[in-house]
């Protein structure tokens, strides 16, 4: 007998998937925790393979889950947009989005273009910042969903995906041979600021902050310009640049996770459709 995948078992699984919590997925979908746990092992009936596990520090995705989450992704967004337009039903309304700088150019684009084909009556808000300040502003409320940075760390399965971090600097410039060499950085919070210094002070390479900003425009200004380098996610280096080998001098810099943040305050149907877009597309950019 074949296997028919259950809509409302898929979207509370996808819930349990993103929260990692029971009680956290309990609260955005509105049933209690034993009423999800039941229907967890429903689903994992109906495909033979156990899809989560729990432990005190919350829940992991199996193997078997984390493919049948990314499944259930795409069959939740196809499956509601179907609906919405047999309904004549598209969603409209406004979004606060947010994304550091360097990911709007490198991903913001495309992820927007898509969206708006299939909800063009959305107005999307963007405001670009450092991941400190977007968390902040989440915190408080300021905006619906941000793009965020996390450093890298064992827990990789709640990054929807991962990006090197790149020194970067103008052909024909000798900033990164000075001594001291000299940076272009953001802020002291960010983690490329802090990936730049921890890693030229555990090789002992003097530095100079020769321009601290938070604009990326800014900073890569004063890269084209030959006075300094700076640290990038490799798929935000721009075509006129490049991205500076490891050395001696240089030393490998960490890899970071890219994940999404939502604010508990609003769970609404714009929201959650938003939030599923970003999660289906941004692994595949």
């Amino acid at each position: 007998m074949s296997t028919r995948l259950n809509i409302d078992l898929l979207r509370n699984f996808v819930a349990i998937a993103e929260s990692r919590t029971m009680s956290r997925a309990a609260d955005k979908v509105g049933r209690t925790q034993a009423a999800l746990s039941q229907q967890v092992k429903r689903l994992e009936m109906e495909v033979q393979q156990t899809l989560m596990i729990r432990s005190g520090r919350g829940i992991t995705l199996t193997a078997q889950g984390e493919r049948l989450y990314l499944h259930a992704q795409n069959i939740l967004r196809t499956h509601d947009e179907a609906v919405g337009e047999l309904l004549g039903v598209s969603l409209a309304g406004e979004l606060r989005v947010g994304c550091p700088e360097d990911y709007a150019l490198a991903f913001l684009p495309q992820l927007l273009r898509e969206y708006s084909k299939l909800h063009p009556q959305v107005l999307i808000e963007v405001v670009c910042e450092p991941t400190t300040r977007l968390l902040e502003k989440i915190k408080s409320q300021v905006l619906d969903i941000a793009i965020v940075s996390e450093p890298d760390s064992s827990q990789r399965d709640r990054f929807l995906r991962r990006e090197q971090f790149v020194w970067v600097g103008v052909k024909g410039s000798d900033a990164h041979n000075r001594d001291p060499v000299q940076l272009a950085l953001s802020d002291p919070d960010t983690l490329d600021y802090q990936a730049a210094t921890s890693r030229l002070e555990r090789a002992g390479r003097q530095y100079r902050i020769a321009y601290a900003s938070g604009s990326m425009a800014g900073l890569m200004a004063v890269v084209r310009s030959g006075q300094a380098i700076s640290v990038l996610t490799q798929c935000a280096v721009p075509p006129d640049l490049y991205a500076l080998p490891p050395s001696s001098r240089l030393p490998k810099l960490p890899s970071i996770g890219i994940t999404v943040k939502t604010g508990r305050h609003n769970s609404s149907q714009l929201l959650r459709s938003f939030e599923s877009h970003l999660r289906a597309m941004l692994p595949t950019i």
